[in-house]
């Protein structure tokens, strides 16, 4: 089973309201170069998803988790 589906099948199993997730920001450098690494954290610090930007832009990596 791939990480897509487990984590798609955990946020679908939880019904509370209690469960609750942020966005984590962190600056990363590949081949020399400054990238930002976006994470979806969920309360307990299980990372659901994460996003790689050449350019500090929330709102695309936002955008690219609500697609998924």
């Amino acid at each position: 089973m791939f990480a897509f589906e487990i984590r798609k099948r955990r946020i679908e199993s939880i019904k509370s309201s209690q469960w609750r997730w942020h966005l984590d920001e962190m600056f990363v450098k590949i081949n020399g170069e400054q990238h930002y690494l976006w994470r979806a954290v969920d309360h307990e610090g299980e990372v659901l998803e994460s996003f790689v930007t050449k350019t500090r832009d929330k709102k695309a990596a936002l955008n690219s988790s609500r697609k998924q």
